[in-house]
């Protein structure tokens, strides 16, 4: 069961394509992919184009990113850790991570 500190996470198995189409279609969700191709950040540290957005809004982002299997998001002391699942991906869809994040940004 899943407790806060506890998010749950789809299996690999369960990863499938119209869920991490739809994660990544949002301009938002795919620049926090973008950070985090370079490795894992502290969820904090994400950084958005809209500075003021509210954290209720950043944490929809984040757990959109993480039920479609996309990002992992785990406890890290009072915050949370977040991770790009790049292996899960690649293993799955072949090849489609990369070229979504180097698409040029439009």
């Amino acid at each position: 069961m899943a407790t806060p500190a506890n998010l749950s996470h789809p299996s690999r198995a369960d990863l499938t394509l119209t869920a991490v189409l739809f994660a990544l279609s949002d301009p938002e969700r795919l620049a926090i992919v973008r950070q985090l191709r370079s490795g894992p950040l502290d969820m904090a540290d994400c950084s958005l184009s809209i500075p003021d957005m509210p954290k209720s809004t950043k944490s929809h982002l984040m757990k959109v990113l993480r039920e479609a299997g996309v990002v992992r998001n785990e406890a890290n002391g009072r915050g949370r850790r977040l991770t790009l699942r790049s292996e899960d991906l690649d293993a799955r869809f072949p090849g489609l991570l990369g070229a979504i994040l180097d698409a040029p940004a439009s």
